[in-house]
């Protein structure tokens, strides 16, 4: 749809107002005179102006024969033809004669004479002439209070009401209301609030359902977290009742049940840790770190944290890594990320496999790949496997599957820092991670 500017509008706005006046004073004039020439205006006054001298010279010279019914038929037949009227009236004001006795337009323009013979008033004469330009002007006034008509008419029309509109709407939406219908304007300006009202109203709904769907996952969050750590707090309470009741009392029982209580807790301290992690990246948005990072530096830092759990289930960790693998980030959020994927890799790969890593530098990102040689995954995990605390396993194994939230903070690290992590399996077998960073980071 085509607008005008607002300026424009007002232009056109002044310009009817000035010319539909005109334009009804030039009908008028036509329908009057049946020409739209105004070239007789001029003789015609001059015409009136003669006629009006010769009527009054008759008056004035023949003030013996007023009461003369046949000079008053020759006063008559010369008021005529002026298109005129008059009345003639004694020095007491009593009327002597009347040329139009049923009366006179209001309109009519009159002229006073007296009538005065050697110092004395012998009479008044009243003349009224004839209606010049009445009935164009008259049209002139009608077209103008019609012009004001149709621009109020308009203007509330193009205007006030769009914008009444866009007044209820925005209550609507203050009530909680997003199905409102935004209003349309030929008026440029008006519908580029319109358009900027729109813009806004959508982001509010984005933010709006954002908030929703945070709200749901914070309660999912606290409901899965609450069960995740009642297991190991009811283990690890066991264990210390037990040991508090003397129930372990050979060395070797209490060096189980003190195995078994550190291990739990350090479960709820990856657990809790892992939690921290994903809130700060979640709802927090801490502001990136940002300095020039060698992510092989980060991945051999990452081995070797894990050689050691790697070790036990006789599992090798290859790398291949060139030179040039230099990015602009976050060395404590990238150090936590490779060390989540690395763990999973590690927790996933039977005793005797191989897990591969991969980091080069590929025009303007540095991309990376871990490779191993477990089950891979599922169909069902490849689409939830970065879902926040998802889990494969169904009996939610922590010793195999576990705080649920490594990915899902692997892959929000990535994307702060401008990336992208994506999950696959492997064509020889194995779970495969790809991922890329940009060279010159995010945030």
């Amino acid at each position: 749809m085509k607008t005008i500017r607002i300026r424009t509008f007002t232009l056109l706005c002044f310009f009817f107002i000035l010319s539909l006046p005109w334009i009804f004073y030039i009908a008028a004039h036509f329908f009057e005179t049946n020409t739209l020439s105004f070239a007789n205006s001029q003789s015609q006054n001059e015409a009136l102006r003669r006629h009006l001298a010769e009527t009054t010279t008759l008056i004035e010279s023949n003030t013996a024969k007023w009461m003369d019914s046949d000079w008053q038929n020759q006063l008559h037949n010369q008021l005529r033809k002026a298109k005129m009227d008059a009345v003639i009236l004694s020095a007491s004001g009593q009327e002597i004669y009347q040329s139009n006795p049923e009366g006179r337009s209001a309109f009519a323009s009159t002229e006073r004479f007296s009538i005065l013979e050697d110092g004395q008033l012998l009479g008044k004469i009243v003349i009224y002439l004839p209606e010049t330009h009445m009935v164009q002007l008259i049209s002139m006034f009608i077209g103008l209070l019609l012009a004001f008509f149709i621009i109020g008419y308009e203007m509330r029309r193009f205007l006030l009401k769009p914008l009444e509109r866009m007044s209820l709407a925005a209550r609507q939406i203050a009530a909680g209301d997003w199905d409102v219908r935004l209003p349309v304007s030929r008026i440029t300006e008006i519908a580029e609030v319109r358009d900027g009202f729109e813009v806004m109203v959508k982001g509010l709904q984005t933010s709006n359902q954002k908030q929703v769907e945070l709200e749901e996952e914070r309660r999912f969050v606290i409901a899965a977290v609450a069960h995740d750590l009642r297991t190991p707090l009811f283990a690890l309470r066991g264990y210390l009742d037990g040991l508090e009741q003397g129930i372990a009392q050979s060395p070797e029982k209490i060096t189980k049940y003190l195995a078994v209580c550190k291990e739990k807790s350090a479960q709820l301290d990856r657990l809790v840790e892992d939690l921290f992690t994903f809130t700060k990246m979640e709802y927090l948005e801490t502001k990136l770190n940002n300095k020039s990072v060698d992510l092989t530096f980060v991945f051999r830092k990452s081995i070797d944290s894990l050689s050691p759990l790697a070790r036990q289930k006789h599992i090798s960790i290859s790398s291949h890594f060139t030179d040039d693998c230099i990015i602009s980030g976050d060395t404590h959020l990238l150090e936590r990320a490779m060390n989540n994927l690395l763990d999973n890799a590690v927790r996933h790969t039977p005793a005797g496999g191989e897990i591969v890593v991969q980091c080069y530098k590929d025009s303007s990102k540095v991309n990376f790949t871990i490779r191993d040689t477990g089950p891979g995954f599922s169909s069902e995990e490849l689409q939830r496997v970065f879902e926040p605390l998802y889990r494969g396993e169904i009996s939610r194994n922590r010793l195999t599957g576990g705080s649920g939230l490594g990915l899902t903070i692997s892959q929000k690290i990535i994307r702060r820092h401008g990336g992208e992590l994506a999950a696959d399996n492997h064509s020889e077998g194995g779970a495969l991670l790809t991922g890329w960073i940009p060279v010159n980071g995010s945030d």
